[in-house]
């Protein structure tokens, strides 16, 4: 036999002794059975469900002698610990890995870098979930914290979350809130439940985990801003489900909503501002049953002067220096300032403050809109439904100029939201009707024209968009649109009579002295007089003349 054929005959044995091996696992030996028919896995998912069982159980805590409660505590330990359901996997799960920190370890990490990109839901960033810059910690919290980042990226799919919630990891997130001393566990805990709760047909298993909400709602007084961030979030979503009463009813105790209030009054840290007014936000949004336990106390306890002293503050940051940090706080404030005022017999305290009237029309009138578009719609929605309540305020509109100039430049921002348009076409007709073209001198009339046709082009685009969006709805579409447009034909009417007044008039003495100042040229006023026009005749036509 020759030197060289020795290695080779080796490696082909090594391969031989390797596929027995393979060959024995597969043929599984009687002392490692697979698991029954009924505990079989029937869920989809490319995470292997041993190893998201295995991190599971090592979120279990590992005693309660510092909480008063251990008899639940020990009741809900023994049920993870002991459930035959989580051993049935092709891969058996043991003790030895309950106890191991670092196993999986590179694994979880590949994990946690690929699902860091997308996982996290309604808008988590990924540094909540690999905070390192925080005192050090033992080994066996930062083991757990590895874990726990890693059950929450992955809680955003929703197979791997129902296969979570099948194995008990409510009640292990539920036993750590009761017993951990940790921040920084309790803030993964809230998080993972957090993305558990994007998923609706998980929402009832959170709900019926004994005192869950409960303990969520316990968390609203630790004095840790990321475990408050974590804590408004998931209640904002439990308020925002179809279980939103269980969540109201757990919210409703005047102790409870005086602390949320009060959050939000005396942060500085910008994330909580933004996730304790976007639960506001959502309780004032949400379904009449709700409102009926959870706004008489908010109302109670200075809920709108509260919402007015947050947007002056943020608005006065906004005209002092432009911090984008702030754009989404300035946003759900308008929002939740907004929502309120519409409604019914909670709008009054809103509708006649004039500070805040005030704020809104310097917000519309902000001559750099695009970084802050929403706040500025939203703020038009809002002036909107103070002059439906306060009609005496439109006349003071009819002669500011730069705010109708603004109006107009905010219906590029609203092409989207019919509402919107509709609003700003309520507030225009509002201020053209204090128009009295006929008896105002040259001037003034001039100032209302110079506005209009300088922004021509972006009423031509608003009425052809009208236009194509009224006929494609059919006649009864149409119907229906047109009573809600009202206010658009009103205004529309009263461009064309001030437009065809300012042609009429015949001063040419105060027409030469204006020259240098005159923008808007016959050929400008023509063009979006037959815009207008057009659109009229469309609908007289749609409807057979019934707008006549």
């Amino acid at each position: 036999m020759s030197v060289d054929s020795e290695p080779a005959e080796l490696e082909q044995q090594e391969e031989e002794v390797e596929v027995e091996e393979v060959e024995e696992e597969v043929d599984a030996p009687a002392h490692h059975p697979y698991a029954p028919p009924d505990e079989l896995f029937d869920i989809s998912t490319t995470v292997d469900p041993s190893y998201i069982i295995s991190l599971i159980r090592k979120l279990l805590p590992t005693d309660a002698s510092n909480n008063g409660n251990s008899h639940g505590f020990d009741a809900c330990i023994g049920q993870v610990a002991n459930t035959d359901h989580v051993e049935g996997s092709a891969a058996s799960v043991s003790g030895q890995e309950v106890l191991s920190s670092s196993d999986h370890k590179s694994e979880g990490m590949d994990i946690v870098e690929d699902c860091g990109k997308h996982a996290r839901l309604e808008g988590e960033d990924e540094e909540s979930c690999h905070r390192f810059d925080r005192p050090s910690v033992s080994a066996g919290e930062e083991a757990w914290e590895e874990c726990g980042c890693i059950l929450w990226d992955l809680a955003a799919s929703k197979a791997n979350a129902e296969l979570m919630v099948q194995n008990l990891i409510l009640e292990v997130l539920s036993a750590n809130l009761m017993v951990s001393q940790s921040v920084r566990v309790k803030e993964i805990s809230l998080g993972i439940i957090g993305n558990l709760a994007c998923h609706e047909a998980l929402l009832k298993h959170i709900v019926s985990t004994n005192g869950l909400i409960e303990r969520v709602v316990d968390q609203l007084f630790l004095e840790d801003s990321q475990c408050l961030c974590e804590a408004c979030r998931l209640l904002t979503l439990g308020i925002q489900s179809s279980e939103c009463i269980t969540w109201a009813e757990a919210l409703q105790s005047e102790h409870v909503i005086y602390h949320i209030l009060w959050i939000v009054e005396n942060t500085l840290n910008l994330q909580l501002i933004e996730k304790s007014v976007g639960l506001l936000l959502a309780i004032i949004e949400s379904q009449p049953e709700v409102l009926h336990v959870l706004l008489p106390p908010l109302m109670k306890l200075g809920l709108p002067s509260l919402l007015v002293n947050l947007l002056t503050f943020e608005m006065g940051k906004l005209m002092s220096e432009r911090i984008p940090e702030r754009y989404s706080i300035l946003d759900v404030v308008f929002r939740a300032i907004e929502a309120l005022s519409a409604l019914d017999g909670h709008s009054q305290e809103i509708c006649s403050n004039k500070e805040l009237f005030k704020l809104a029309c310097d917000m519309v009138k902000l001559p750099d809109k695009v970084e802050v578009a929403n706040s500025c719609v939203t703020a038009a929605v809002l002036i909107a439904n103070i002059l439906s309540e306060v009609t005496d305020l439109a006349s003071e509109l009819s002669e500011d100029f730069p705010f109708l100039q603004g109006l107009l430049d905010v219906f590029p921002f609203a092409s989207d939201d019919l509402e919107a348009r509709s609003a700003l076409w309520s507030i225009i007709a509002r201020i053209l009707v204090q128009v009295q073209e006929n008896e105002m001198n040259r001037s003034s009339l001039f100032q209302y024209v110079s506005v209009l046709v300088g922004k021509s082009d972006l009423i031509e685009d608003e009425l052809l968009d009208c236009q194509s969006d009224d006929l494609s709805k059919g006649h009864e579409g149409l119907t229906t649109s047109c009573t809600k447009s009202n206010a658009r034909t009103t205004a529309v009417r009263r461009i064309i009579s001030i437009l065809n007044q300012w042609t009429a008039s015949k001063d040419s003495a105060v027409e030469n002295n204006m020259k240098g100042k005159l923008l808007a040229d016959n050929d400008n006023i023509n063009r979006l007089l037959d815009c207008c026009h057009k659109y009229l005749n469309s609908l007289h036509h749609a409807l057979g003349n019934n707008l006549s």
